[in-house]
């Protein structure tokens, strides 16, 4: 099955929102087999809707569209769609007492006005349920097999509706077919040119194959993608193609799919019955926030400071001031004792240091703006390091998060 995307909204044209709804259905749509061939954003005008949607007709007979479908005067996606296939607009009674329960339920008031317009559906229309949110989805075909689905934009309720209804009635349409499926090995601590190197003869691909290198902040993924294949095939390729990967990158590999590398730390921890407290400057809190993001990080995470200023990194972390006056407080020695004075303070197994120059001011002669200091002091030597980190202040402070749990990974992991 080949079809079009058309994502509709001022929103997206005007840079306000991320179209982040066109790259998940492409995700989810190729995992049954069906082939994206076109992806189009258009503005709320209905000329333009229109316009859109009726060119993807005319090339696949086949379009999901998401937007448009709510309640206030820029929602005008259903009536322009509907004009397309010839067919006028109708009150659907049903989903009129639904959007008033659902008022009433919720807000304990009556139905506005222009909510009413969300019942107003396409003469011959399907209803796509909408168990997220208020928009009803919609599904308007012709006599010659032409279809839009139409879904609503707002993530959440789109990427529900998506499975629940979208797929399912896609995937029984397609019956047996060939899928596209894609697996993902999360490698870090080196960089994109290094790691092709590295792989050396898969660096292409393997099997058959193709892999993309897609660098980050956190590091460089790589993505294996099957084709043509049935699924329960495709599946086997992948595992077979991300276990090679897996053995030529080595430690540098710490996670398949989109596990972040904060969670693999926090097994890692709990494993080991290891508790974690950090000492943030730069970064700070950042490398707290990404622990404690992750369910059940409870058990691992103690505690953090953020050491902002000097005297918090000697009041709360204990670091000597001569220190931070000898060496500076962008410096292994201050990182080394901001890891251990965390450690110690807070009572965790395992003590992070992080200190350094996020930008884009506070470079001085010979540490320069991203600039950063990690250590982590545990039941072993303490250990530091400095890094020269690129990117702008929040690429910066997000690397030096990711190079303090990358430490922490190595020691538990060796």
């Amino acid at each position: 099955m080949r079809l079009e995307l058309v994502t509709i909204g001022d929103e997206l044209l005007l840079g306000f929102t991320v179209d982040t709804n066109a790259a998940y259905m492409a995700r989810e749509l190729a995992g049954i087999g069906v082939e994206i061939v076109r992806r189009a954003t258009c503005g709320d005008d209905p000329e333009a809707i229109a316009e859109a949607v009726g060119d993807a007709l005319k090339r696949t007979g086949a379009v999901i569209t998401t937007g448009g479908l709510g309640p206030t005067s820029d929602d005008r996606t259903k009536e322009s769609i509907a004009a397309l296939f010839g067919r006028g607009m109708r009150l659907d009674e049903e989903i009129l007492q639904r959007l008033e329960e659902r008022w009433a339920a919720r807000f304990k008031q009556p139905l506005p006005a222009p909510n009413r317009q969300q019942a107003m559906i396409p003469e011959g229309a399907e209803i796509l349920t909408n168990r997220h949110g208020s928009a009803p989805g919609i599904w308007l075909e012709d006599d010659a097999g032409r279809w839009v689905a139409m879904l609503p934009g707002v993530p959440r309720e789109m990427r529900g509706m998506l499975g629940d209804e979208l797929i399912p009635r896609l995937t029984a349409r397609l019956g047996a077919t060939a899928v596209v499926r894609s697996a993902t090995l999360r490698t870090t601590g080196i960089a994109e040119s290094l790691l092709a190197e590295q792989l050396g003869d898969v660096a292409r691909g393997v099997d058959g194959l193709p892999l993309a290198y897609l660098p980050g902040h956190d590091g460089v993924d790589l993505r294996l993608t099957a084709r043509g294949l049935p699924a329960d095939a495709a599946e086997r390729a992948l595992d077979t193609g991300i276990a090679a990967l897996r053995e030529k990158t080595g430690r540098f590999a710490y996670a398949t799919g989109s596990e972040d590398l904060a969670e693999v730390v926090l097994d890692l921890c709990r494993a080991k019955g290891l508790t974690i407290a950090t000492g943030e400057s730069c970064t700070g809190g950042m490398l707290g926030e990404r622990l404690t993001a992750i369910p059940g990080s409870s058990d691992v995470v103690v505690g953090g400071v953020i050491a902002y200023s000097n005297e918090i990194k000697t009041a709360l972390l204990g670091v000597d001031a001569d220190l931070i006056a000898t060496h500076g407080a962008v410096s292994e020695p201050v990182a080394r004792a901001m890891a251990e004075g965390a450690r110690d303070r807070l009572g965790a197994s395992i003590g992070v240091g992080i200190t350094g120059i996020a930008g884009p001011g506070g470079a001085t002669p010979g540490k320069p703006v991203g600039t950063v200091d990690l250590a982590i002091a545990g039941p072993w030597p303490t250990e530091a390091r400095r890094v020269q980190l690129i990117g702008d202040r929040e690429e910066i402070r997000y690397r030096a998060s990711q190079g303090a749990l990358n430490m922490i990974r190595l020691r538990l992991d060796s």
